[in-house]
């Protein structure tokens, strides 16, 4: 069976040269930066392919200007009648 503190020693040598090298004034995101930016952008995507849909649920049909004005008189006869002003 192979010696585990020698084979562990030499990950640490590694590793501490390789993080001598690294320059501490580059900072970049790396790999999970990456996927956390690409779930985020998953999710929008998601959430306007589904407010898409909702909204081509949605019927509209637009008055002419003579209804809407009959619908804001009628409002404020029934704010006259109930005595709201």
């Amino acid at each position: 069976m192979p010696d585990m503190s020698a084979s562990a020693s030499l990950a640490m040598t590694h590793l501490v040269s390789f993080a001598a090298e690294v320059d501490e004034d580059k900072v970049t995101p790396g790999v999970l930066g990456f996927i956390v930016f690409a779930v985020m952008a998953l999710a929008v995507w998601g959430l306007m392919k589904s407010m898409n849909k909702q909204m081509g649920r949605i019927k509209f049909k637009e008055g002419s200007d003579s209804d809407i004005e009959e619908a804001s008189a009628a409002a404020k006869g029934s704010a006259k009648g109930s005595g709201r002003e």
